[in-house]
């Protein structure tokens, strides 16, 4: 699982970084909004993978937005712990991925968190949807064959909510 493999590798590891000082709360942790910026690093790095990153949209006017975003904290994470982020394509049509990231502490190996994401792809002249090029189209798809038999990641399409009060 390192993510230098073949494009259909299953899960993507493709990327890492470490827990950054500047992202700790009064708590001595990982803060909520830093994990959001984390696995927006990871998506980035997804997006590469299937030509849909920063290249595609400076030579195109394509990107893609995020639709919907959930995240799971499972355990915290700590100053300079080392973490792992393993992508799993959950699915996708002309204009949308479905997909979900898990983070894990790189070296102890344990699940922290897991983030689900809905993108959509969007033609940033007329700031509407558009379909995917060809290209990535065809990556997803051979990304989505080898993920089709992947476990999937604890936590994903969770609803949130308490009884309500009578």
């Amino acid at each position: 699982m390192n993510g230098n493999g073949p494009p259909g590798e299953a899960p993507l590891v493709l990327h890492r970084e470490p827990v950054r000082a500047e992202w700790l709360d009064y708590n001595g942790h990982m803060n909520v909004a830093f994990y959001m910026l984390a696995f927006d690093h990871a998506t980035d790095a997804f997006m590469d993978r299937v030509g849909l990153g920063r290249a595609h949209a400076e030579a195109t006017g394509g990107s893609v937005f995020v639709l919907e975003a959930h995240i799971a904290y499972l355990r915290e994470v700590l100053r300079g712990e080392p973490l792992r982020f393993a992508t799993h394509l959950l699915g996708f049509d002309k204009k949308r991925i479905h997909c979900a990231h898990t983070m894990f502490h790189d070296t102890e190996n344990y699940h922290a968190a897991t983030n689900e994401l809905m993108l959509l792809h969007v033609d940033l002249g007329r700031r509407r949807s558009s379909s995917m090029p060809a290209p990535a189209l065809a990556r997803l798809a051979e990304i989505g064959r080898a993920h089709a038999e992947c476990a999937l990641p604890p936590g994903l399409s969770r609803k949130i909510g308490l009884m309500r009060p009578a």
